[in-house]
């Protein structure tokens, strides 16, 4: 049995998975804000569902840039420099723990959703903030595996600001003085598609993926602004630099514990290659 974790901003998602990935039944908790409430809720949760089943790994995502174990920032959280891995070590005794960015997690599972697997794709999530994650060849790119594209610095509205600062969910709000669940208006879309664009514009360029896929909460109306994004794009990225595919995430609300799955599962048939 492969056990994930989607550690939310509001609340932790436990699901388990058998090796076929079939989903098991899932458990919520709100997910405290204290680093060690957190630890130690999850522990108990973890023992009084999973105590007594076979687990082969635990995957835990975390909403932050994670480097040998420790969470360096998360946002959402309000943690910083948090040795994930020290204090996750015991959460089911003698069972392996893995920890990796949520993002990261979601553009792998979305990335292996798509048939073909792309060589290269570009998962973005735009919700509160924007995150993201790079694939190659249906794997987490190591080499890109900390990037954090919601934290490109783009020139907008006359001044250098962070990519998320301006486009995000919480931007959005800001903003139009709505959720993007109840923004209708082509010409409000066609606008926030503009802002979207500019950072995308800045990424491309430089990494080049084949595919972009775009889920979170105001990915979830990509019919409404897609359109306006890819022709936005097109015309103004430069000629000889090819506009990518852009698709909806097809499981915005899963993706993150279906890529914790995959990694979990991934990370199995390593060890037993090893032996």
């Amino acid at each position: 049995m492969i056990i994930t974790i989607d550690t939310g901003g509001t609340k932790t998602l436990i699901s388990s998975f058998s090796k076929n990935g079939r989903m098991g039944a899932s458990v919520k908790f709100p997910t405290p804000p204290d680093q060690r409430d957190y630890v130690a809720s999850l522990r108990q949760t973890l023992r009084d569902n999973y105590a007594h089943e076979s687990v082969d790994v635990i995957v835990v995502a975390l909403p932050g840039i994670i480097k040998d174990g420790v969470a360096l920032w998360c946002q959402n959280l309000g943690w910083a420099n948090f040795e994930a891995a020290k204090h996750f070590k015991d959460l089911l005794p003698g069972v392996p723990v893995l920890i990796e960015n949520d993002a990261n997690l979601a553009g792998l599972a979305e990335t292996r959703a798509l048939n073909p697997v792309p060589v290269s794709s570009l998962y973005v999530t735009i919700s509160t903030g924007i995150g993201s994650g790079f694939c190659t060849n249906g794997f987490i790119d190591p080499g890109l595996r900390h990037s954090e594209a919601g934290h490109a610095l783009v020139e907008f509205d006359g001044r250098v600001q962070r990519w998320e600062a301006f486009a995000s969910g919480h931007a959005i709000v800001n903003v139009y003085k709505k959720f993007a669940r109840d923004i209708t208006s082509k010409r409000t879309w066609r606008q926030i598609a503009d802002r979207m664009s500019r950072g995308f514009l800045a990424v491309i360029p430089i990494t080049q993926p084949d595919v972009i896929i775009i889920g979170g909460s105001v990915g979830s109306y990509f019919d409404r602004y897609g359109d306006f994004l890819m022709q936005t794009l097109s015309e103004r990225l430069p000629s000889h630099i090819p506009c990518p595919k852009i698709v909806q995430a097809q499981h915005p609300e899963q993706a993150v514990v279906y890529g914790c799955y995959y990694y979990g599962k991934d990370y199995l048939a390593n060890q037993k290659a090893k032996k």
